[in-house]
């Protein structure tokens, strides 16, 4: 177990209006009151969401590798111009490395799963960072993992540093120093019950869960902990529950919580983490959309699953659910990094048209969309959209031959258009 206590003086809950670079972005994301969803589930707590996509790198992944780069620099482990950061991840943490590498000038190698989304890959490349896919279905204890993938290029590569997530204890200082205290200034601040009588956040590593419950223990003894855990994880306690049904894979689609180990960094202090909640993909992900279309917060599947995991606490127990008391859940990524997965994608485009509207509206939109079928389907250079891309350049190209073109737009005074 990996603990180190924050020391310092109170830490600063605001943001500075200009800032000296993009780290300066990290942390200090808005609290939200989720009123509608906890309207429609019937919920008589007060809940309220911590924005992590709202960081400057999109998630609560920015504030630990923010700080173990500083930190690691102000120790002498990392040298400028001298040291190449590697790091495994499922995607987060290597985005807010490669946001923090770039800003000190160090190189870095990330290893990352394959079933991690493309859009994560992108923003790391964007960023400067090299990746290295390894396979998902592997051990974390096998060579081939991204784990082991990065203990192999750390011994092949001089200079090379692995900041090490699940071990440094500037994972959950981060949230010492920073959620936490934010999450309490938020809630201090409001006019009634000025105190967190419920924290949920999901366990990957374990830092975001074990640095803010060790704040919020302090500001409010009786503060419950929940921890959120992916079916097919064994993060939770009692072990029990990490048990799998009969035929049951063990294969989540969620990114960015869960492990087949479990963390140093995750505490395991008895008091700490009071109850664990377990999740399942088409719950988390459902839960997701509820709150983009019902709270207009475009979180990830991870946000997902802590709201999931919220509700099904809230819902298993009368006592758990009380009216009057905080319940603040962490939301630790948004949609950004997941367009193109299933869960989000085909969800969307295959939707009916009008399917949320009432049916006069419907019968309307239809209606104009007919009628401009009709009129993309007409012949005489007009452009189809079934049409390929060089088909309908050449046709749109046709029309415009005869269309006069001037300083007010199509059918102005002008010359003929010269394609």
């Amino acid at each position: 177990m990996v603990h180190a206590t924050a020391t310092s003086s109170t830490p600063s809950v605001t943001r500075a209006l200009v800032l000296d670079d993009a780290l300066g972005g990290v942390g200090y994301t808005p609290m939200v009151r989720l009123d509608r969803l906890a309207k429609q589930y019937g919920i008589k707590s007060n809940l309220f969401g911590k924005v992590e996509f709202m960081s400057i790198g999109g998630s609560v992944k920015d504030r630990i590798a923010k700080r173990m780069v500083e930190q690691a620099e102000k120790d002498g482990v990392l040298i400028p111009g001298k040291s190449v950061v590697i790091e495994p991840t499922s995607g987060n943490t290597g985005i807010g490395l490669a946001l923090a590498c770039a800003v000190h000038g160090y190189p870095l190698i990330i290893t990352l799963p394959e079933k991690m989304s493309l859009e994560k890959e992108l923003t790391m490349r964007a960023l400067g960072a090299e990746i290295i896919r390894t396979p998902t279905a592997v051990a974390s204890s096998s060579p081939l993992s991204n784990l082991g993938m990065a203990k192999r290029l750390k011994e092949a590569i001089p200079n090379a540093v692995v900041l090490d997530q699940y071990n440094n204890p500037n994972n959950p200082l981060a949230h010492e120093f920073g959620t936490g205290p934010e999450i309490v200034a938020a809630i201090e601040s409001l006019p009634q019950n000025k105190k967190v009588d419920v924290f949920v956040a999901g366990a990957g590593t374990g830092g975001t869960i074990s640095g803010t419950a060790r704040v919020l223990k302090k500001h409010n003894k009786d503060c419950i902990v929940v921890g959120v855990d992916p079916r097919g994880s064994v993060l939770a306690l009692p072990e029990s529950l990490n048990s799998l049904d009969e035929g049951e894979d063990g294969f989540y689609q969620i990114e960015g919580i869960g492990y087949d180990f479990t963390p140093a960094v995750l505490s395991r202090e008895p008091g700490l983490i009071d109850h664990w909640v377990k999740v399942a993909d088409p719950e988390c992900f459902k839960s997701a959309r509820d709150a983009m279309k019902l709270e207009a917060l475009l979180v990830g599947g991870s946000s997902g699953a802590c709201i999931a995991g919220t509700l099904a606490w809230l819902k298993a127990s009368p006592e758990h659910d009380v009216e009057g008391q905080n319940v603040v859940i962490i939301l630790p990524d948004g949609v950004r990094n997941y367009m193109s997965k299933p869960w989000f994608a085909e969800g969307l485009m295959g939707r009916e048209v009008g399917a949320d509207l009432a049916p006069e509206v419907t019968a309307q939109i239809n209606k104009v969309i007919a009628e401009n079928n009709k009129y993309t389907e007409k012949p005489n250079g007009h452009v189809s959209t079934e049409d390929k891309v060089e088909a309908a350049v050449s046709a749109l190209a046709d029309t415009m031959k005869n269309v006069t073109v001037g300083t007010r737009g199509v059918n102005g005074v002008g010359k003929s258009a010269d394609f």
